[in-house]
C-alpha cells in the first residue's frame, strides 16, 4: 500500500487564471495529492510569483513547462512528480502532455484534449504506447447523480434508448467582451489559441460528452449548424444539431454562449422505451425519473438507495449539497485510487475507472471537427468518423 500523497505538478493555472484555482482544490479535497512543482504561466516572472504565492519550494517553481518536465525527470523516483495536471489554453494542450508521456509522468489535462484532431490521435498513439494514464476532465460526468443516470441506463431499465437531448446554454458572451481585454474571453474567442471552434469547443464537448456518457452510446452522424452572433468575433458562439446514435436513437444538442442571464445549466434527458430521466447542473443533486403509468421518482446524492458509483462519487449525507468542486474532485480521486492502485500493484475496483480519458479526448475532438465541417457543408448528415 502507498504510504504517501501523490505528488502532482502543475501547468499553467498561475495568477488570475480561473481553472487553476479550480485543480488544485479538487485535488486537495480528499488528501491523496499534494502540489508539489510548478510551471504557473508562461510568463517567467508570472510563474515564479505565482508558484511563491502557492509557497512551493524556490527549487521546484519552474519558469516553463519544458524545464518541469525536464529537471523532475532527473530527479530520483522519491522525489519527482508522480503525474502533471494542465491547465492551460488549448493550444498548450498538446506539446506539453505529449512530453510529460515521453518523460514517463501520468497526465491530467484540461478539455478539449487538443487543438485538432491529429493532435489528438498522436497523443492517444503515444499514450497507448507508454501504458500510463491519461485522466481528460469532463468534470460534469463526475457528479453522483451523472453517474446513477449512466448506471440505470445501462442497467436496461428504460429498454432500448430512443431520444437524447442535451444543452448547455451559457450567457456571459453575449457581448463582445473580448473587445475588453478580459482574458478568459480573449483566449477562448481567438482561433490561433482555442481551436477551429468557439462555443461548439468549448461547451458544446462537455453536452456531447454528458450525452455519449449518460446513454452509454456513440454518436454516429451529425447535422450542425453553428453560428456567430456577436459582431467582430471570429469563432462561433451559438450552436444547435440533430444526432444520430448507434443504436437509432435520435438527439438534439445546443450549446450556446449567447443565451443572455444564462448561467451553466448544463442539461440532458434521456428516453427509453419503459421511461426516462433528466438531470440538470442547477439541482445536481437530484435525478428525475420518469415513468409513463406512475408518478415521477426522485433520486437524491447521498441516499442508501443509489449505485456504487453513485455512493463512491458521495462524500456527505443526503441533503448536503455537493456541486462543482466535488464533482471535479471526483474526477481526481478517481485517477489518484486508480494511480495508486498502479503503484503498488494493486487491482484497481470499477468505480475508480470510471473517468474520462484518452478515448474521450479523442471524440471530442472529432466532434469539434465534424460540427464545423457539418455546418459549412450542405449535406444534411455529416458522419462522425476520423
Amino acid at each position: 500500500m502507498l504510504t504517501r500523497k501523490l505528488r502532482m505538478g502543475m501547468i499553467g493555472g498561475g495568477k488570475d487564471a480561473f481553472i487553476g484555482a479550480v485543480h488544485r482544490i479538487a485535488a486537495n479535497i480528499d488528501g491523496l495529492i499534494e502540489l508539489t512543482a510548478a510551471a504557473l504561466s508562461s510568463r517567467p516572472d508570472v510563474a515564479i510569483e505565482s508558484g511563491k504565492a502557492l509557497l512551493l519550494p524556490d527549487d521546484r517553481i519552474y519558469s516553463s513547462y519544458n524545464e518541469l518536465l525536464e529537471k523532475e525527470s532527473a530527479l530520483p523516483p522519491d522525489k519527482r512528480i508522480d503525474f502533471v495536471s494542465i491547465v492551460t489554453p488549448n493550444h498548450v494542450h498538446f506539446e506539453p502532455a505529449m512530453l510529460a508521456l515521453q518523460k514517463g509522468f501520468h497526465v491530467v489535462l484540461e478539455k478539449p484534449m487538443t487543438f485538432s484532431l491529429q493532435e489528438a490521435l498522436q497523443l492517444k498513439a503515444q499514450a497507448e504506447r507508454s501504458g500510463l494514464l491519461l485522466l481528460l476532465c469532463h468534470t460534469y460526468t463526475g457528479y453522483p447523480m451523472v453517474k446513477q443516470a449512466r448506471q440505470m441506463v445501462l442497467s436496461g431499465l428504460f429498454g432500448k434508448i430512443r431520444k437524447i437531448y442535451v444543452e448547455y446554454p451559457q450567457g456571459w458572451l453575449s457581448t463582445f467582451l473580448e473587445g475588453t481585454g478580459q482574458i478568459q474571453a480573449s483566449w477562448r474567442t481567438d482561433p490561433a489559441r482555442s481551436g477551429k471552434a468557439g462555443s461548439i469547443g468549448d461547451i458544446g464537448t462537455h453536452a456531447f460528452n454528458l450525452a455519449e456518457y449518460v446513454s452509454g452510446l456513440k454518436v454516429t452522424h451529425i447535422c450542425a449548424d453553428l453560428h456567430t452572433k456577436v459582431p467582430g468575433r471570429k469563432l462561433d458562439d451559438d450552436g444547435a444539431m440533430l444526432l444520430r446514435f448507434e443504436n437509432g436513437a435520435s438527439g438534439v444538442l445546443m450549446a450556446t454562449q449567447i443565451a443572455a442571464g444564462e448561467e451553466n445549466n448544463i442539461k440532458i434527458r434521456v428516453y427509453g422505451e419503459k421511461g426516462g430521466l433528466e438531470w440538470k447542473q442547477e439541482d445536481a443533486n437530484t435525478l428525475l425519473v420518469k415513468w409513463p403509468d406512475k408518478p415521477t421518482e426522485i433520486y437524491r446524492t447521498g441516499t442508501g438507495y443509489v449505485s456504487s458509483f453513485a455512493a463512491h462519487n458521495s462524500r456527505t449525507p443526503a441533503g448536503h449539497p455537493e456541486g462543482y468542486l466535488e464533482a471535479f474532485a471526483n474526477l481526481y480521486r478517481n485517477f489518484a485510487l486508480t494511480l495508486h492502485a498502479r503503484l503498488t500493484g494493486l487491482a484497481p475496483q470499477p468505480e475508480w475507472l470510471d473517468f474520462p480519458s484518452v478515448e474521450e479526448g479523442v471524440r471530442g475532438m472529432l466532434f469539434i471537427e465534424k460540427a464545423v465541417e457539418s455546418s459549412q457543408s450542405e449535406k444534411k448528415w455529416t458522419e462522425l468518423k476520423g
